[in-house]
């Protein structure tokens, strides 16, 4: 059974499989794509491998969205940075336990210059790391692949932890105030169980085979079950015109098929 949640859904596609030679066009797109939010991978290659994104580069495009902007921080020194990346125009900041020694001090930091703050978990980071946080958080992101790279596998053993940090914020009388967040190989065919385990934030950025169909995003929308909305992933399509894009099944089918997970 699921983890009931009476948060709205969303889906915030990451940036990575953008090309960056055109980022303001591609975040338009992902606007006009339907999506709900703008997640940029930001990696500093030492706490993950990759190198990624700075925070000019991430200013360049504010102009050309209205969509909120969160910076998934996968760097040693989330203090040092963070400003930054709030004045380049991002309203959320992800850090990471296990890179955080003083965990409530940088989210309380990160609070101070405005945005809200959230925490992640590595995939081997129990979810009583957050514990002791979460009147200070507006979001907890549980890692379903292990960070600095995309294209990886959704690894389905994450599910028991965001039912278990799903569990903690209900208990702890927080549901109207934090989100639950997974990231990491999430598309069609792990969509549906990411958010029957509780999560209600599915970061999406998979080069999924399936594409070649078209993308329909299953988009979680009551407390008990499943609904789906068709949101055309185009940053998953490139090159390929509107009309060749269709629904992979219809909603009837999609919907009656999430809800017989439950």
């Amino acid at each position: 059974a699921s983890v009931g949640m009476s948060r709205r859904v969303e889906i915030a596609p990451s940036v990575l499989p953008c090309d960056f030679s055109r980022l303001g066009e591609e975040v338009a797109a992902l606007e006009a794509a339907g999506v709900d939010r703008i997640h940029w991978d930001i990696m500093d290659g030492q706490f993950v491998p990759n190198l990624t994104i700075g925070p000019d580069v991430v200013a360049a495009t504010r102009a050309h969205t209205s969509l909120p902007f969160e910076a998934h921080l996968m760097v040693l020194t989330p203090d040092v940075m963070a400003a930054r990346y709030v004045e380049a125009g991002c309203s959320r900041l992800i850090v990471h336990a296990e890179a955080c020694p003083h965990l409530h001090r940088t989210l309380a930091n990160i609070a101070s210059l405005g945005a809200k703050a959230s925490v992640a978990l590595n995939p081997a980071t129990p979810a009583s790391a957050v514990a002791h946080v979460l009147d200070l958080v507006d979001m907890v992101l549980v890692m379903t692949v292990n960070p600095g790279f995309g294209g990886q596998q959704y690894i389905a053993t994450m599910e028991p932890k965001i039912r278990e940090v799903r569990r903690m914020i209900t208990e702890r009388g927080l549901t109207d105030r934090v989100d639950l967040e997974v990231d990491g190989g999430i598309g069609p065919s792990t969509i549906a169980a990411a958010a029957g385990a509780g999560a209600n934030i599915l970061i999406a950025g998979n080069n999924d085979p399936i594409s070649s169909k078209g993308i329909d995003m299953l988009k979680a929308e009551t407390f008990f079950g499943v609904y789906v909305v068709s949101i055309r992933a185009n940053w998953w399509l490139r090159g390929i015109g509107d009309e060749n894009v269709h629904e992979c099944r219809s909603i009837e089918e999609a919907k009656a098929e999430a809800q017989a997970d439950y």
